[in-house]
């Protein structure tokens, strides 16, 4: 695995939108500062504890605690991901601008 690439944290991020992940409603999300850095923090410590593990050739197993560390942080991750609110389609944008609601 190689090295994570940096990325600013008060950006989208985006998310490829195919198939099954289309009809689920995938796509950008807005990211906070702070949930940047946390997403951030914990996808470094993943590929740590995955190189880690890998490096040392173990073998995947359901009560491995390395492989539980592991999904815990990356179940952490993706709850951090998935409270940011989505960003608005350009679609989205578009019928905003054109037809703004009325409070």
């Amino acid at each position: 695995m190689g090295r994570m690439a940096a990325f600013s944290a008060a950006s989208t991020v985006p998310v490829r939108v195919r198939g099954e992940e289309a009809r689920a409603g995938l796509r950008r999300r807005l990211i906070r500062p702070e949930a940047g850095r946390a997403l951030e923090i914990l996808g470094h410590a993943i590929e740590y504890l995955a190189d880690e593990y890998a490096h040392r050739g173990g073998s995947f197993s359901a009560h491995d605690g390395e492989v539980e560390a592991l999904q815990l942080l990356m179940g952490l991750n993706r709850e951090i991901y998935l409270e940011c609110p989505e960003a608005p389609s350009m679609s989205e944008r578009w019928r905003d601008l054109l037809h703004p609601r009325v409070a």
